[in-house]
């Protein structure tokens, strides 16, 4: 005998349906899902662009101009080297995959490129910041197809709204795009690292009892507008906000996972007390509360961090390389500790590498034609390399990838068929990602 649907499973077919994804199509959709090798996904964005030379495909026996400062070092995987300011990373490589092959043909502007990157889509322009016609992020569409078990937030992204350039609009990728604001992530600004860190936002203030809570959201219900029944977008919206600040407010798990001061302080040093080590660890209690989606954009403008046009190899020894080595080795290690790598698929990526030659700042430039990425746990192959680039890491010599396969990568570890067809409240079908093929060499 068939059991009832659940409320999850109805609430789940409104959603679906106020974009078009029919009651039909969507039990289509989940009888051909391939069965998920991840139930969660921690994207730490290395935002600006950075250096493949210097971090996981170094040139040693290329000319100085080139092969730069730093010198190769063994890793855990015999015939494996990484940069020598990565030793904590060298140690995990059993546990990952690199692709070294990664380039696309989009411009060479931070603002494309991410948009590029973070959906495998092409906008086709030289930059320009989030539009409400993007593509929507993988946590908005993760967190519609698979919802957390809980009344847990599905997506999360911190520390920042990452600008393109200082003063400038939010880039894209991030958002919830033609799926609606609702789908936005919940967006944490507030540093982590900071003695006073807490999200007021997601506690009732003082006045306001679980009683009186609840029944205003029960009037709330009665006199709001259904999204799925009235076509004004404005309207849906607002609906969807309405449900969205419901869900924060009686998130007690969601709450819980914020308490970073539970954290023993072993723990948070090992992370690195600094905005991105604690932001890291953030998005492991988040995951290990439910939410589906984590991600760190690392930097809070384009040009902030990564983006190494000058002082390349002071920044990277001196900061950034130590910061991130101490945050994705400190994350793993945890992760495999708790039980919970095997489910979920850790992606450390930027938007493009840099150019092979240094420039006369002793810095190296945007490059979208060659660059490497790490994907670990999840399914993904450990102490694993696909693909190769030139003697120089100008252009892929073997496996050439695009920022499309990644991400068809990424949802059919999640569960979600590339090819699934979504709708838009105009009713115009999308698919999630239509020109990306998975990588099905890279998963176990």
């Amino acid at each position: 005998m068939k059991s009832c649907p659940s409320r999850r499973d109805i609430l789940r077919v409104g959603s679906a349906a106020a974009l078009g994804l029919t009651l039909p199509r969507l039990l289509r959709a989940d009888s051909g899902k391939p069965k998920s090798s991840a139930d969660h996904c921690i994207l730490l964005f290395l935002n600006g662009g950075p250096s493949h030379h210097d971090m996981w495909d170094l040139k040693p026996a290329a000319p100085a101009e080139i092969r730069g400062e730093f010198k190769p070092i063994p890793s855990s995987v015999p015939g494996l080297q990484v940069g020598e300011h990565l030793p904590r990373m060298a140690k995990l490589m059993h546990h990952a995959t690199l692709v070294r092959s990664m380039h696309h043909g989009v411009n060479n502007a931070h603002a494309a490129a991410v948009y590029c990157g973070m959906t495998g889509h092409d906008r086709g322009e030289l930059g320009g910041g989030a539009k409400p016609d993007d593509h929507p992020a993988i946590g908005s569409v993760t967190g519609m197809l698979r919802p957390p078990a809980g009344n847990v937030v599905p997506y999360v992204s911190m520390p920042f709204i990452t600008q393109e350039g200082a003063g400038g609009p939010p880039q894209p990728g991030f958002f919830g795009g033609w799926l609606g604001k609702p789908r936005d992530p919940l967006f944490v600004t507030r540093n982590p690292n900071a003695p006073d860190f807490a999200l007021p936002e997601l506690s009732l203030s003082a006045d306001v009892d679980p009683g009186r809570f609840d029944a205003r959201k029960q009037m709330a219900t009665k006199l709001g507008t259904s999204a799925s029944a009235n076509p004004d977008r404005t309207l849906a919206d607002m609906d969807g906000f309405r449900a969205k600040a419901y869900d924060l407010l009686t998130a007690q798990t969601t709450r819980e996972a914020f308490r970073l001061d539970k954290e023993p302080p072993k723990v948070r040093d090992a992370y690195g007390r600094n905005v991105y080590g604690q932001s890291v660890l953030l998005c492991r209690r988040l995951i290990e509360a439910g939410t589906r989606v984590t991600c760190v954009s690392w930097a809070p403008d384009a040009n902030a961090t990564w983006d190494t046009h000058g002082n390349n190899f002071g920044k990277l020894k001196n900061e950034l390389l130590p910061q991130l080595d101490a945050a994705y080795s400190s994350l793993v290690t945890d992760l495999i500790d708790r039980g919970l790598f095997e489910r979920t698929l850790v992606v450390v990526m930027g938007e493009f590498g840099r150019t092979p030659k240094i420039n006369a700042n002793a810095g190296r430039d945007h490059w979208n034609f060659c660059y490497s990425l790490m994907l670990a746990g999840g399914g993904v192959k450990g102490g694993f390399v696909y693909g190769a680039s030139d003697k120089i890491g100008a252009r892929p010599n073997a496996n050439p990838t695009t920022p499309a396969d990644v991400i068809a990568t990424i949802y059919q570890a999640l569960g979600i068929p590339p090819d699934t067809e979504l709708r838009d409240r105009l009713d115009r079908p999308y698919l999630v990602v239509p020109w990306g093929q998975p990588l099905g060499e890279v998963m176990a």
